[in-house]
């Protein structure tokens, strides 16, 4: 009866602790912004541009137990100026907190965005990003997990001639991480 009984619970405890990720020693994620949502305002208020869509990649590496670090690189094209897009470059520090079943990761991020255009630079400076982020996996396999992202963006941009835009916004993306 005893081996049956610490055999089930070894049985069990294997299923459950070979789908997570939580106990590999190394981990990579790489993964896609799908969106990003922002209206930047002027200082009044007033409404100045919305996103139309975004393309980069995010990368983050992690040991065990320790914090993990990455780096996020996107464009987001502002809807009604062609020639116009922000670009956005963070560097993150997370933890991807030991749970089994589910890989639930949060982190903090700063780093820089920029208004590309032929005349962008000389009209506005660039401007110092901040985020915090969530991340929810699923393992499908043992070394294997997809994931989904949310970041909250704040991030204000200076005009040279005076006052600022804000393009504080969200971001969603998509990845997928290997362990070993």
């Amino acid at each position: 009866m005893k081996a049956k009984i610490i055999l089930s619970t070894f049985a069990t405890t294997m299923l459950i602790f070979s789908s997570t990720q939580a106990f590999a020693l190394f981990s990579f994620s790489v993964g896609v912004p799908i969106s990003q949502s922002f209206t930047a305002k002027n200082a009044d208020g007033s409404k100045v541009a919305e996103s139309d869509g975004v393309s980069g990649v995010f990368m983050h590496a992690s040991l065990p137990i320790l914090v993990g670090l990455g780096v996020e690189n996107y464009t987001t094209k502002i809807k009604g100026t062609s020639p116009v897009d922000l670009a956005t470059t963070m560097y993150d520090i997370f933890y991807m907190l030991p749970i089994p079943i589910i890989n639930l990761t949060i982190g903090l991020g700063a780093g820089s965005t920029e208004l590309l255009c032929t005349t962008c630079s000389a009209k506005y400076d660039k401007g110092k990003p901040t985020q915090w982020y969530a991340s929810l996996g699923v393992p499908f396999f043992p070394f294997f997990d997809m994931h989904l992202s949310y970041r909250s963006i704040t991030s204000k941009i200076a005009v040279k001639a005076g006052g600022e835009v804000d393009y504080s916004g969200n971001v969603t993306g998509v990845g997928i991480m290997f362990s070993f």
